[in-house]
């Protein structure tokens, strides 16, 4: 349990920056998700405007240090080839 002053306000800014992590990380599924769902569906035309719309905020999550940067551009990378594949 905190003690002083400074590690209670510590422990508050703790929780609201967890609060926007999670936040932000869910987004990124929910966006990863459609693109998912497009691609089983099978429609290019759908999984390519979904991968547009994922692609910035799977980018921002990592410039805002929810994921690394290798990561998000790996995400990226796996989707756009998968998207690529059902379009041809």
């Amino acid at each position: 349990m905190a003690n002083t002053v400074s590690a209670k306000k510590a422990t508050r800014k703790i929780a609201r920056r967890t609060a926007v992590n999670t936040n932000r990380r869910s987004r990124i599924r929910s966006f990863m998700r459609k693109v998912e769902e497009a691609i089983a569906a099978g429609d290019a035309k759908a999984a390519s405007d979904a991968l547009k719309a994922a692609q910035p905020e799977i980018m921002r999550a990592a410039s805002k240090g929810v994921l690394h940067k290798n990561t998000a551009s790996r995400k990226i990378s796996r989707l756009a080839s998968r998207v690529k594949a059902i379009a041809s």
